[in-house]
């Protein structure tokens, strides 16, 4: 059984939550986000410590009981310090530079990948291998990050490819002559 749900929230110095109706919005230095949230849940603010109820404890009032105290806790960070994700880029010739706002990718293809970030979201290259993507939504940025990486996955022959930092990519020995 989780307990994710039950966890109190509390709301960093600097962090305002604004609460109309289901709609939750929160405010910080990074910047604002808001989001709706069932009906059936309740979140109620006091003190500088947000908790979230459910009004039973039916198999759907449990699921979004833990998933509204994860989302807003992601909205809180995400507006306090921000998310980010690292991706590396392996192989002869590929390389990322940036262009204005926009990121272009070499990865094999005879064209060059061109990537313009969404709204909120910063693309950032600090060495020509590397990508760093920076935001205050946890959702946007990794699926900006998944976006990069499917590109050209790693592949686990010679490794070559785009991967998170740190992620490890099971390699495979390639064919043998009799």
């Amino acid at each position: 059984m989780s307990r994710v749900g039950f966890k109190i929230l509390e709301i960093p110095e600097g962090v305002e939550i604004k609460q109309d109706g289901n709609t939750v919005t929160v405010k910080g230095p990074k910047g604002e986000l808001s989001r709706t949230f069932h009906p059936d849940i309740e979140v109620k603010i006091e003190d500088n410590v947000l908790t979230v109820e459910r009004p039973s404890d039916s198999k759907e009032h449990r699921a979004l009981h833990g998933t509204t105290r994860s989302l807003i806790g992601n909205m809180v960070e995400g507006v306090h310090k921000g998310y980010e994700k690292s991706l590396e880029i392996n192989g002869v010739g590929y390389r990322a530079t940036k262009q204005g706002d926009k990121v272009v990718i070499n990865a094999g293809y005879s064209h060059p990948v061109e990537i313009e970030p969404r709204e909120g979201i910063e693309i950032d290259v600090p060495a020509n291998t590397k990508v760093t993507v920076k935001g205050i939504d946890k959702e946007l940025v990794g699926a900006v990050a998944a976006n990069i990486r499917a590109i050209r996955p790693p592949e686990p022959y010679k490794g070559k490819g785009i991967r998170y930092e740190g992620e490890y990519v099971r390699r495979k020995e390639g064919k043998t002559a009799k």
